[in-house]
């Protein structure tokens, strides 16, 4: 890359480490669904990226996971502005847990709890531990991971053919 360019900083896909670090920050992901008329839903969540998938952990009243329980097809987008990095995802959600209280979902809760919001995360989640929730691990079928200031290859092609 020529020295004026720099700022562009490194282009094209992560590697596996490049995008394990991405995702352990605390970047936002929406996530898709289809609504019970077959309609995109798209809501933003937090969640944590462990055994080769997604955790999320929705409130017992998100309307969401209960699509996802009727169509498991979800999409993520986890991206962030700086560097252009981002993750998509397709890929079929599992629901671990139904709504419940002090079930798996609490440790990863707390785990995302810290991530997102620092040491003080678990004083924020704590009065809500009664509150149920779900937990919903989402299996890639497909993932794409980018990075850098420019345009992907397939996309400067003059070839319109």
């Amino acid at each position: 890359m020529a020295e004026n360019e720099s700022w562009r900083g490194k282009v094209g896909g992560m590697d596996e480490q490049e995008m394990i670090d991405f995702l352990a920050g605390n970047t936002v992901c929406r996530l898709g669904c289809l609504d019970g008329d077959g309609w995109p839903y798209v809501v933003p969540v937090w969640f944590e990226y462990s055994d080769d998938g997604f955790f999320i952990v929705p409130r017992e009243r998100s309307i969401w996971a209960k699509y996802i329980q009727n169509d498991p097809r979800v999409s993520l987008c986890i991206d962030e502005a700086e560097g252009l990095r981002k993750v998509m995802v397709k890929g079929k959600a599992e629901i671990v847990e139904e709504a419940n209280v002090g079930g798996k979902w609490v440790e990863i809760a707390t785990r995302m709890s810290v991530r997102y919001l620092g040491v003080n995360g678990p004083d924020y989640l704590a009065p809500t531990l009664p509150e149920p929730r779900w937990l919903i691990f989402v299996h890639p079928e497909k993932m794409i991971t980018w990075q850098g200031v420019d345009w992907a290859k397939r996309y400067k092609t003059t070839d319109w053919g």
